[in-house]
């Protein structure tokens, strides 16, 4: 019997239900995959507690690695057996086996493992899309990097430095400090002991970066704004903390011309060819070493509750995978 977590009501990790769900033969342009691991990301706590609304009853999640089981109709580049993951959804990952569009689906390379390709999708493509599109680092650069510690932190920080950044990040301890530093970042900032705006300027020497990467929302926005250059780009990209209250708009004005943008997984890969260009150049730089990806928690599936209770304290670092078995 196939099992999945759904949730009937919108809430706190108690709302999440291991469910039997039965799973159709693949329609035209679909296959039906079987999960070898699942993903666990923080926007999959904005939709069970519905600050991204969706359909209820839902499943949940965004990002897995699998084994291609049934092919439907009109599918013509995946065969059965072949290994493959995705991110971005559609939402229903927390799953054993579910059927899944073709073409958000992208082949795994040999070389990187189930749990690999379902820990690094979702984060490794957005750590893609914000160096190499929304901003594209440079060698010289000084970028701040909120969460340093977190899934897409350490994927960032590493994949900043090996573009040649000097890259600084804010954390919550000092252990978490510690594994920023194991992975590329320069200077660490705790933003529970010190004005991280005021530690970016002494850094900086008085200028700024030119860029923030800012995946906590509300509480960090301003002062993120405040350790921009001229120029400079304020990339909001999460909301850990909460949305970004309104603001007026010609603080960017005075603050030096500044850029906002609230740019999200799904508008980056919403094209095919985007979508498989992306994780080319995740797959190639995970290839050579230069970013690791590291499975520091994993739970069972069926714990996909205790899994949000431990992300939304803070407990996690890096990525963490669900197993479906």
């Amino acid at each position: 019997m196939n099992h999945a977590i759904r949730f009937h009501e919108t809430g706190g990790p108690e709302v999440l239900r291991w469910e039997a769900v039965d799973v159709p033969p693949p329609a035209a342009g679909e296959v039906t995959l079987r999960h070898h691991a699942v993903g666990l990301n923080y926007i999959d706590t904005y939709h069970r507690s519905g600050l991204y609304p969706v359909p209820l009853p839902s499943g949940i999640g965004l990002e897995g690695a699998g084994e291609v089981t049934a092919v439907g109709d009109g599918v013509t580049d995946l065969r059965v057996g072949d290994r493959v993951a995705y991110a971005g959804g559609p939402i229903g990952a927390y799953a054993q086996n579910r059927n899944m569009p073709a073409d958000r689906l992208v082949k795994l390379p040999d070389g990187i493992s189930y749990e690999q390709g379902a820990a690094m999708m979702l984060q490794g493509l957005t750590a893609q899309y914000l160096l190499r599109r929304t901003y594209r680092v440079q060698p010289g650069d000084t970028v701040l990097i909120h969460a340093a510690a977190g899934g897409v932190g350490l994927i960032a920080c590493q994949w900043a430095k090996a573009l040649g950044a000097t890259v600084i990040g804010t954390v919550g301890s000092d252990e978490k400090a510690a594994l920023a530093r194991a992975h590329g970042c320069d200077h660490t900032i705790l933003y529970t002991r010190e004005k991280f705006a005021d530690r970016v300027r002494e850094i900086t020497g008085g200028k700024g970066v030119p860029v923030v990467y800012d995946s906590i929302g509300k509480d960090t926005f301003m002062d993120s704004l405040s350790c921009l250059r001229p120029l400079g780009m304020m990339v909001t990209y999460g909301n850990a903390t909460g949305p970004v209250a309104p603001f007026d708009l010609s603080l960017l004005a005075k603050m030096g011309s500044l850029f906002v943008t609230r740019p999200t997984l799904f508008g980056y890969t919403a094209e095919r060819v985007d979508l498989v260009a992306m994780a080319a150049e995740l797959f190639d730089v995970v290839g050579s070493g230069k970013v690791r990806i590291e499975i520091r928690q994993r739970y069972a599936l069926a714990d996909a509750a205790q899994a949000h209770r431990d992300l939304e304290a803070r407990k996690t670092t890096g990525s963490t995978v669900l197993d479906p078995a």
